[in-house]
């Protein structure tokens, strides 16, 4: 879980600051080039032609599934995983961050892991995934997505990459606050002594008072 709390947060950033400007109507490309250097100058150009050849043929794959050429039906883990790769360098607006977002969720996630995140989005933001409640839409208008969230997400597919990012943050606070509660619960006991313990056992009912004087003899 630690390890997947960065890359979940940053992807919220990166996604919710150009969310802003399109819903003035600034063009991603635009947001995305003001948002500072936050990538290594030095990216491979190895991987940002994988990931440019990548959002290609996911946008080839959408554009066909758009023209009734193609059904989700037909559709594999593969074209999922292009189309995911087509969506995310949408909503970032620039190949080479897409590129060192995607080495950066290898690193932190694995070959595996990375592949699965792709996977995720094709699936929602295709509207294939029809076991998703209120399954996605590339193409949905932000209003529905805008008032649920108080009006501060953006259109199309950062308003469902904000929705996403905003349950898979809920959900790992929960995991985290039942973590903290259980550690600290642990704690509390090991603080016990074993004669304190047997105390709040004959308190509770549990053991009958006979039990009680017989196990305190014992500790003694």
């Amino acid at each position: 879980m630690k390890k997947l709390l960065p890359i979940i947060v940053l992807l919220f950033t990166l996604t919710v600051t150009p969310s802003v400007a399109f819903a003035q109507g600034t063009p991603a490309r635009s947001v995305a080039e003001g948002m500072g250097n936050w990538t290594n100058t030095s990216l491979s150009a190895t991987s940002d032609d994988h990931t440019a050849s990548e959002e290609a043929e996911g946008k080839a794959i959408w554009d066909k599934l758009q023209a009734k050429q193609l059904a989700c039906k037909n559709l594999t883990d593969d074209h999922y995983e292009l189309l995911g790769e087509y969506f995310m360098g949408q909503s970032i607006g620039n190949t080479q961050r897409h590129a060192a977002m995607n080495r950066m969720m290898t690193n932190m996630m694995g070959e595996k892991g990375e592949e699965q995140m792709h996977i995720m989005m094709g699936k929602r933001f295709s509207g294939c995934d029809t076991g998703t409640k209120g399954g996605g839409n590339y193409m949905m208008g932000y209003g529905g997505w805008n008032n649920m969230m108080g009006g501060w997400s953006g259109s199309g597919i950062l308003g469902w990459i904000s929705m996403l990012l905003f349950w898979s943050l809920l959900i790992l606070g929960v995991i985290a606050l039942f973590r903290y509660l259980g550690v600290s619960g642990r704690r509390i006991d090991e603080s016990k002594s074993p004669l304190d313990i047997l105390k709040e056992r004959y308190a509770r009912g549990k053991i009958d008072k006979k039990e009680f004087e017989g196990m305190k003899r014992d500790l003694r």
